[in-house]
C-alpha cells in the first residue's frame, strides 16, 4: 500500500465518486469517503453497498454541508482522523471532492510526495495577500460573526453585516493565530494533519471557526502555518474560479486543456464528461509525461474566457452583460452615421450619398410610421422589421442588432425631430456614432406643406423644443458620439465644406473632391415664412440668422452690361 491517503467529500454524482475512488485504490490509495447529510438515507446506504467488496474504500461520519457553512470543516476532520487511525502507512493525506478527476497515472502523484516527505502542499496567505476575496469581506470574515446563510438568507446575512459593522462588534481572534485563507484543496503530511486533530486548543479553534465565514478556505490554511516545518503554498488540484468566485467546470472539450495543465488532479469535472473520465481513469503511462505541475500554462486560456464573459465583443450583448446598464463593451459593433435636416435640404440627399460613399443609406429608421430601410425593405439583416411597434419596444436593441448583422457595411440614416427620441441617449453614448445635425431644417417640410399657418405655427414650436432637448443630449458632458452641428443659415451659406467634410469623416480620402452634389430644396421665401412665424408669437431660433429678404432664395438678379470706362 502506497503512503498517500485520499480523503473524498461527496454530495452528489455518486457513481462518478465510486469510478474515481475504485481508480484511487487500484494504486494502493486508501480512501475515505464522508457524503453529505443532505443525500437521502437509502441513496447513501446504496452507495455503501456497492463499495463493501472493496476494503480500501471507508466511510466516515456524517455532517451536513452547506456553502459557507462549518459542515465541510467538520466532514474534513472526520474523514481526516478516521484516516489516520484506519491506515498507519499513510504519509500524506489528499483531501478531494467526488467532483475531482486524477489527470496523471496514480503513481507519479505518489512518487511526487515520496520525494517530498515533509512537504505540506496548501496554499495559504494571509488576507493581506490575496485579491481573490469574493464579496466584499477578508478580514472581517474573521471578525465578525455569520449565523445566516449568505446563498439562503442573504438580506439577512446583509444586514446583520451592517448591524455589527454599525454598533462596532469585533470578534476576538485567539491568541497565537495568524487568519491565513487559500483554496480548501490540500494534501497534509500525516504529522501537520495530527497535530491539527489533536491540539489541545482545537476546542477553542473550532469554536472560533464556526463562526467564521467560509471556514473551509481559512481553518486548515491557518492551524497549518502553527505546526508545518515546510509549506508550499500551492494546491496540487487545478481549480479555476471566474470572476465571480464561481467555479469553472470542466466539459468533453477540456480533455488537451487538462492534459497541458500537468496538473495531478483537477475539480470539477461535469459528471456527464464520459470522454475525461475514459481519458484520465485508464492507464496513462507514457501518455504524458512526468512533469512539475503548472496550470499557469493554461491561465491565458482561462483569462481570455474570463474577458469574453465580462467584455464580451463590441457591440454584442450576451447573457452575462446583458440588460445591466454600464456593462457594455460598446454600445454598438462598427461606427455609422446619423443625418438630421440633410433630407429635408436636399431632394435626393439619400441616393446620392449611397452612391458616393458607397454605405448602405436608411431613411427615417425611426420614423413614426415605420422603420424606413433602404431600397423600401420591409424586413433586413438579422430579421429586422420594419414595424415600428416592434422597433419601439426595444429601440436601443434595434438599433445594435441593425449595426451588429450589417458590421463590415458603413450605414448611415436620417433623424428628425418627428421620429422616436427615446434613442437620443443611445445614441449621444455610443463611441461609433458621427451625428452631423443641420439646426431648424425640420421646418423646411413645414413651410413646403399646405397646412393652416396655425397649425404650421403649433407644429414648428412643438418641433423646436423637441429639438432644443435632444441638443441638450448630444453636446452634454456624457457625450461619446463624433457630434457635428450647423444652423440651417450656416451650412446654406457653405454647404460644399459641410458636405466633404462629412464624406472625409465617413470614410473618403482627403485627395477627393465634390464633383457632384444633391440638389437644394427652392428655399425662396423661406425667410419670410419664419417673419411671419416671429410675427405670430413664435420664435423660431434654431434655423440661425435668416434674413427676411430670402438671400438664400433662387431669385433671378437682373443681368446689366458691364460699363467701359475709357
Amino acid at each position: 500500500m502506497s503512503g498517500l491517503g485520499i480523503v473524498m467529500l461527496v454530495h452528489n454524482s455518486l457513481d462518478r465518486a465510486e469510478q474515481v475512488a475504485r481508480h484511487w485504490t487500484a494504486a494502493g490509495c486508501p480512501v475515505v469517503i464522508h457524503v453529505d447529510r443532505k443525500v437521502p438515507d437509502t441513496v447513501y446506504s446504496r452507495f455503501v453497498a456497492s463499495c463493501s467488496n472493496n476494503p480500501s474504500i471507508v466511510f466516515s461520519d456524517r455532517h451536513r454541508c452547506d456553502w459557507g457553512g462549518w459542515g465541510i470543516v467538520a466532514a474534513s476532520q472526520s474523514a481526516s482522523e478516521l484516516m489516520l487511525e484506519r491506515f498507519p502507512e499513510v504519509r500524506h493525506v489528499f483531501l478531494a471532492s467526488g467532483a475531482c478527476l486524477p489527470l496523471r497515472p496514480v503513481q507519479e502523484l505518489i512518487d511526487y510526495l515520496s520525494d517530498r516527505p515533509r512537504v505540506d502542499f496548501i496554499e495559504s496567505a494571509t488576507t493581506s495577500d490575496v485579491s481573490w476575496t469574493i464579496g466584499g469581506l477578508d478580514h472581517e470574515r474573521f471578525t465578525l460573526r455569520f449565523p445566516f446563510s449568505w446563498r439562503k438568507h442573504r438580506k439577512l446575512f446583509d444586514t446583520y453585516v451592517k448591524l455589527q459593522r454599525l454598533i462596532g462588534f469585533r470578534r476576538k481572534i485567539p491568541d497565537g493565530l495568524v487568519p491565513h485563507m487559500g483554496s480548501q484543496w490540500w494534501c497534509l503530511t500525516r504529522q501537520t494533519l495530527s497535530a491539527i486533530l489533536q491540539d489541545p486548543r482545537r476546542k477553542l479553534y473550532d469554536k472560533y471557526f464556526r463562526h467564521v465565514w467560509i471556514p473551509d478556505e481559512s481553518y486548515f490554511q491557518t492551524l497549518a502555518r502553527l505546526y508545518s516545518t515546510h509549506i508550499e503554498s500551492r494546491s496540487l488540484t487545478l481549480s479555476k474560479f471566474d470572476y465571480q468566485g464561481r467555479p469553472h467546470i470542466f466539459y468533453d472539450d477540456h480533455l488537451q486543456l487538462l492534459r497541458r495543465s500537468d496538473c495531478f488532479v483537477a475539480r470539477k469535472i461535469w459528471p456527464r464528461a464520459e470522454r475525461l473520465y475514459q481519458a484520465f481513469l485508464t492507464d496513462q503511462a507514457g501518455a504524458m509525461k512526468p512533469a512539475e505541475p503548472n496550470p499557469g500554462k493554461i491561465d491565458r486560456v482561462f483569462s481570455k474566457a474570463v474577458e469574453r464573459r465580462t467584455r464580451g465583443r463590441d457591440g454584442l450583448y450576451m447573457q452575462s452583460r446583458f440588460p445591466r446598464h454600464g456593462s457594455e463593451n460598446g454600445l454598438t459593433s462598427s461606427q455609422y452615421s446619423l443625418f438630421q435636416g440633410f433630407s429635408e435640404l436636399f431632394e435626393d440627399f439619400e441616393p446620392w450619398l449611397a452612391a458616393t460613399t458607397g454605405a448602405r443609406v436608411h431613411g427615417h429608421l425611426f420614423g413614426p410610421e415605420r422603420a424606413e430601410f433602404s431600397q423600401g425593405e420591409a424586413i433586413t439583416n438579422g430579421a429586422l422589421s420594419d414595424s415600428a411597434a416592434l422597433r419601439d419596444y426595444n429601440p436601443t436593441a434595434f438599433l445594435s442588432n441593425l449595426i451588429w448583422n450589417t458590421r463590415g457595411e458603413r450605414q448611415c440614416f436620417q433623424f428628425s425631430p418627428r421620429d422616436t427620441q427615446e434613442i437620443n441617449w443611445f445614441l449621444a453614448r455610443d463611441k461609433n456614432a458621427q451625428i452631423s445635425v443641420i439646426t431648424g431644417a425640420w421646418a423646411i417640410p413645414l413651410f413646403r406643406s399646405n397646412m393652416n399657418f396655425s397649425e404650421i405655427r403649433s407644429e414648428a414650436a412643438r418641433l423646436q423644443q423637441i429639438e432644443t432637448k435632444q441638443l441638450e443630449v448630444l453636446t452634454s458632458v456624457w457625450t461619446k458620439a463624433r457630434m457635428r452641428s450647423w444652423t440651417l443659415a450656416d451650412f446654406i451659406e457653405s454647404p460644399m465644406d459641410a458636405l466633404q467634410g462629412i464624406l472625409e469623416e465617413i470614410g473618403m480620402q482627403k485627395t477627393s473632391h465634390l464633383t457632384e452634389v444633391p440638389t437644394m430644396v427652392d428655399l425662396s421665401g423661406f425667410g419670410k415664412f419664419l417673419q411671419n412665424l416671429k410675427n405670430q408669437g413664435m420664435h423660431p431660433y434654431l434655423m440661425g440668422d435668416f434674413p427676411a429678404d430670402d438671400v438664400f432664395g433662387r431669385q433671378e438678379k437682373p443681368y446689366r452690361k458691364p460699363y467701359l470706362v475709357q
